[in-house]
């Protein structure tokens, strides 16, 4: 579908954050060392909190209804939801640093894609809202690579 509203696309990054839990959390039940399951325990559960805030931009007391129901027109012209989709079916976590790579590629495909987003915003509600939505997946990235580390330090 060539346009679409702002909540189909929130809706959709939320599903792929619940994807990718799904998958860090099966990864941990067979991973082969406590060291890689634990790592992949946190990170589900930080995919299932992104998850969560963007369902919580839903709920009744948010400030961004108005950009939710804002048409964009998407030419296709941007790749990252494809990409992200074949991330998530490739994906092989067998090391820690495998899991990080994954998960940073897909953090930082997710920020382009709201700042793509932002650059293409029709109203100043809605490019405050994506470069938002970006700035938190910087900042998750930064933290995810943190933590990580001190897991490859045990």
């Amino acid at each position: 579908m060539r346009y679409n509203q702002v909540k189909d696309l929130v809706v959709w990054a939320a599903d792929f954050h619940a994807r990718m839990a799904q998958q860090f959390s099966d990864a941990a039940e067979e991973a082969n060392s406590e060291r890689l399951k634990m790592a992949l325990t946190y990170l589900s559960s930080r995919e299932l909190r992104m998850k969560t805030g963007l369902e919580d931009i839903f709920s009744d007391g948010s400030d961004h209804r108005d950009v939710l129901n804002t048409w964009f027109d998407d030419p296709t012209d941007f790749p990252q939801p494809p990409k992200l989709e074949k991330l998530v079916e490739s994906a092989d976590y067998n090391s820690v640093d495998v899991a990080m790579q994954t998960v940073i590629e897909a953090h930082k495909t997710l920020q382009a894609l709201y700042e793509y987003r932002s650059d293409k915003a029709a109203i100043e509600p809605e490019e405050e809202f994506f470069t938002s939505l970006a700035q938190g997946h910087e900042a998750e990235v930064r933290l995810i690579v943190t933590s990580l580390e001190e897991f490859t330090d045990l």
